[in-house]
């Protein structure tokens, strides 16, 4: 398959800068890929599409402060987008710069942060930021919320609490796992009173989510790698949802990359690993029954992804219902409940 398969027309004031004022106040795009069709819907109405017994499965990664803007010692600006904290005082970042800083450059980063340039690893930079602090408390008190590029703003003060879920617990990704986004608690807490249950993976969303598709065909493509983790408490969950006939849930395609990479080998496995599961059209499914994802830039790794679990004809349709009913595209959008597809294609 080619790149351009998965294109579409998006016009550019569909895509959402800020948040809507309630978290469940979005729209959802019901989209079932064994009966073929959609209905459009709103978030409230998420309890009512769940029965006593399913599972969800929340990716609690929690969202760090990773951008940051400063100079380097010759006295050109950097910017740095910290994509993967390695220790207490290294971490992996793409930088952006007028010339390329040299192993042993020195940064001051917000004007607070001093910090080297370690080594260049292709796209990213290793640097060691200043042993007074950790990595992460040196983020949270100067760091920018790393919003995605398609924002096209700065970050406000808003963005600090509505760019992480409710329920994010484990500080790593630089990007907000955004299914997750449009729950509250009391939404998540109507959905416990049905009898439906959770549990939680952990995936560190890396800054390589924005980065766009370069190869024109998807033979081609490598994607970049992402740290996740499975607690036994959730494959435990699972086998006990599959016993009494409910289905699973992933909220976010985070979720359900982590709860397939853990499944590669046959059955789910609890533990920590790296993924760079790439998952395209012909994919065979082995844990999630139901996704409930927002809506994917064109030519992107995800939008190809929503189209081998839902059936790639009714999701290239069902995106283009989504175009005509002004429903509000990525990050801070709408959001689909996509039923998997029995059909590869």
């Amino acid at each position: 398959m080619r790149t351009s398969d998965f294109d579409y027309d998006l016009p550019d004031d569909l895509i959402a800068r800020f948040p809507l004022a309630e978290r469940s106040a979005s729209r959802l795009l019901h989209v079932d890929g064994t009966a073929g069709g959609w209905t459009d819907r709103r978030f409230a109405d998420l309890p009512g599409l769940f029965r006593a017994g399913d599972l969800l499965v929340l990716n609690d990664t929690r969202v760090i402060k990773a951008r940051l803007h400063g100079v380097k010692d010759s006295g050109g600006q950097v910017e740095v987008m910290v994509e993967r904290v390695l220790d207490n005082h290294e971490a992996l970042a793409f930088m952006r710069f007028s010339h390329a800083p040299r192993p042993g450059s020195r940064l001051r980063l917000a004007d607070a942060i001093p910090a080297t340039v370690l080594e260049r690893r292709d796209d990213l930079f290793r640097l060691e930021f200043d042993p007074a602090r950790t990595v992460l408390e040196w983020l949270e008190a100067h760091g920018e919320v790393p919003l995605p590029p398609y924002i096209d703003r700065p970050a406000e003060a808003e963005d600090a609490a509505r760019y992480q879920t409710v329920y994010a617990a484990r500080p790593g990704a630089v990007a907000a796992p955004t299914a997750g986004l449009h729950f509250d608690d009391g939404l998540l807490a109507r959905l416990a009173a049905l009898g439906v249950a959770t549990a939680r993976v952990t995936l560190h969303v890396g800054a390589g989510t924005w980065q766009p598709m370069r190869a024109e065909t998807l033979a081609e493509h490598r994607m970049h790698s992402e740290r996740y983790s499975i607690p036994p408490e959730t494959v435990a969950a699972i086998r006990k949802t599959r016993e009494r006939g409910g289905r699973v849930c992933a909220v976010g395609t985070t979720s359900l990359r982590a709860l397939e990479s853990a499944a590669l080998a046959g059955d789910l496995r609890a533990g920590e690993g790296e993924t760079d599961l790439f998952i395209t059209p012909g994919y065979r499914f082995r844990v999630v029954d139901r996704l409930i994802t927002n809506f994917h830039l064109p030519r992107s790794t995800l939008f190809m992804l929503v189209c081998a679990f839902g059936g790639m004809a009714l999701m290239k349709a069902a995106y283009a219902h989504a175009v005509a009913q002004r429903y509000r595209f990525f990050s801070y959008g709408d959001a689909s409940l996509i039923e998997r597809a029995d059909h590869a294609l």
